[in-house]
């Protein structure tokens, strides 16, 4: 249904030989249907983090917790760049005054304290600031028939 605003219909109805009484509380009752209900309390948002979720259906990677950072870069360039857009972005940081009175030493730390538009010249976008954790995973769905088996692993326990 297409909308209209509140001035135009009150155009109109000018326009229709409307008395102005009558004008004046059509107007009013519309301001009342248009204006948002403030008094209703939005539920607080649910915060949410990142994780890395890595796929090793060998078992290759050990079973310790990891983390790491999660980035984004140009589709048309390759993912191993961006440890060189990192140490780019740190080396630019660093001859600036902030990053010459305290510079940045490790990869932690670029992510944590350069700005973004460091990065952004680098072409890189870092989406976590603080590290989070990555996820191992076989790359298999479990089946329903499976009950009894370890639905990380996919053996009987």
């Amino acid at each position: 249904m297409p909308k209209i605003d509140v001035n135009k219909v009150a155009e109109i109805l000018k326009k229709n030989s409307i008395p102005p009484a009558v004008l004046r509380q059509i107007v009013e009752d519309m301001n009342l249907m248009v204006q948002p209900e403030t008094d209703e309390e939005k539920p607080p948002a649910v915060k949410k983090q990142f994780a890395i979720v890595i796929s090793d259906p060998n078992g290759d990677l050990p079973d310790h917790d990891f983390v790491g950072w999660v980035v984004q870069l140009p589709e048309s360039d390759s993912v191993a760049t961006a440890l060189e857009r990192i140490h780019r972005a740190t080396y630019e940081f660093n001859t600036t005054k902030k990053g010459r009175l305290l510079p940045v030493k490790t990869i932690g730390e670029a992510m944590e304290n350069i700005p973004a538009k460091h990065f952004k010249e680098a072409d890189l976008w870092v989406k976590t600031k603080t590290p989070v954790l990555l996820l191992k995973t076989d790359n298999e769905i479990p089946t329903d028939d499976a009950k009894g088996k370890d639905a990380r692993r996919g053996r009987m326990e």
